[in-house]
This record gives C-alpha cells, structure tokens and sequence, in this order.
C-alpha cells in the first residue's frame, strides 16, 4: 500500500481541486511533505480531514472556525469519530438556528410569491410604516432578534 498521495491522487479520491488543496495547506488546514523536487507528498490520513473540512464547509462552518477546530486536536492528528461528535456538537446551535431561519424563509416565501407583492397589507414580510427602520438595512422580518 503507498505511504503518500500526490496532490492529484488527493484531488481524486477526495473530490477537490487542487487549487482548493493548496489553499487549504496555505491556511494550514492540511500539511504536506514535500519531495527532493519540492512536489507535495500528502498522507493518506490528509484524506480524512479533507473530508472534515468540506462536511463543515456544507453546514456553513468557515475555514477559520474549521482550522481552530482542527487545531484543538492534541498533536494536529486527524479528526477521530469522538473528534467529530465534540466538534458538530458545538456547531450543533448555529446549524438549528440556520434551519429555523431557512423555514421561516420558505413558509413567508411561499405567502409572498402568492401575493405577488401586489398586496402589501397582506404580506407576511409586510414591514408596515418601516417601523424596523432604525434597526439598520436590510431584511429585518427574517433575521432573529437580540
């Protein structure tokens, strides 16, 4: 069995370009060997915290949260089950609250393409007399509240 991955082996067998690769090492996310001809030689076990990194990256954790979890590790070793179990946990509150805010989204969606915003009064994203105004720009109705 090969010790090392090229960096288009780990592109392959992970699904990941190798400018994502090379990002992810210049961030320090993944580390890579490098040969007498300075090419990179990864460790299989890369392959796994590639895949930690773009499971993250789909619940919308960011590189920056990704790489202190990743750095949390003793030894920079590789994310175990256990290592995911506390990790997710943690993100476990935002990932909920995302899918909150995306229902709700979707259900005064459906409401308002119903309208078709012809009817103000009756719209359930309706912000009458801009009354959120002084909260700042933007979408108001959809966000949480302090």
């Amino acid at each position: 069995m090969q010790e090392s991955l090229t960096i288009g082996q780990l592109s392959a067998r992970s699904g990941v370009a190798p400018s994502a690769l090379r990002y992810y090492e210049r961030l320090g996310l993944i580390h890579a060997e490098r040969t007498g001809g300075n090419q990179r030689r990864y460790a299989r076990a890369e392959l796994r915290r590639v895949a930690f990194i773009r499971i993250a990256q789909q619940v919308g954790v960011s590189l920056d949260e990704i790489r202190d979890a990743l750095e949390s590790l003793p030894g920079g070793r590789t994310p175990s089950a256990q290592d995911w179990a506390r990790i997710s946990a943690a993100w476990r509150s935002r990932l909920d609250e995302k899918i909150r805010l995306i229902s709700k989204l979707r259900d005064d969606l459906t409401g308002c393409i119903g309208c078709g915003c012809l009817s103000l009064q009756r719209c359930t994203l309706n912000n009458p007399s801009d009354k959120l105004a002084g909260e700042g720009p933007g979408a108001r109705l959809l966000q949480p509240r302090p």
